[in-house]
């Protein structure tokens, strides 16, 4: 983990954390604890007599392990874990406000030139919450 981010981790969530595989794309998702239980208690929502709700439940919560940083902030994340995510030597950890995503490096370099490509082609305003969107 990142230096920057090590303190406040620590506080908020005693620098345990809930790693499972996303279903969009070939990394995982690193939530800290407290995160984590708001993702739970969504998916525990969901209903098991609905294929695809069944099947997110399965895939999201049957993949969730526990992970906490060590002394120095490193994290052990799990060999099926890692063999989903292709994690061998280079990783690249994103920030996403609540979660953290964990990318093969190569990976992660493809996902960035596909979405900055989509993006440069892409009509914002044909999408509501994109079209006033500013930086």
């Amino acid at each position: 983990m990142p230096t920057r981010y090590r303190a406040r981790l620590q506080q908020q969530c005693c620098g345990r954390f809930v790693c499972t595989v996303d279903f969009e794309s070939r990394c995982l998702l690193l939530y800290p604890e407290d995160q984590w239980q708001i993702i739970a208690e969504k998916l525990m929502s969901l209903s098991d007599t609905q294929p695809l709700e069944r099947a997110m439940k399965r895939l999201l919560l049957g993949h969730a392990q526990e992970c906490a940083m060590d002394k120095n902030g490193r994290l052990l994340i799990p060999a099926s874990l890692r063999g989903y995510a292709s994690l061998d030597k280079a990783a690249v950890l994103i920030g996403q406000l609540n979660k953290f995503e964990l990318w093969n490096e190569q990976a992660w370099q493809q996902q960035l030139d596909d979405s900055m490509q989509a993006l440069q082609d892409a009509d914002l305003s044909s999408s509501p919450r994109l079209q006033d969107f500013a930086l």
